[in-house]
């Protein structure tokens, strides 16, 4: 099996909104790719929460049943689809990929 955990801090201001709201955009198309591929077996989008310490605003805790599957789902068009966007509003990336 295959970890892939990716965080992602935003920038204040982008595509015309602010971070609260691009943070809600960005959790529901990466929630929309939960089922893109049957090798999934785990897929949990968490964002920012006031109160709560967090150091990046967007975190995806994902895991497949091997690369391929992982692999298949980086690829398919629904996920392709949502980069621009993501490229557009972050301001740092950080991912871990590890076999567990």
């Amino acid at each position: 099996m295959l970890r892939h955990i990716v965080m992602w801090k935003l920038k204040e201001h982008a595509e015309g909104a602010d971070r609260v709201a691009n943070r809600l955009k960005a959790k529901a198309l990466l929630e929309a790719c939960a089922r893109l591929d049957p090798g999934t077996l785990h897929f949990q989008v968490g964002i920012a929460q006031e109160g709560l310490e967090c150091t990046y605003d967007v975190v995806l805790d994902s895991t497949f049943v091997d690369r391929e599957a992982m692999a298949a789902y980086q690829q398919h068009p629904q996920h392709v689809a949502l980069k621009p966007f993501m490229k557009a509003i972050v301001a740092e990336r950080q991912c871990m990929d590890f076999e567990i």
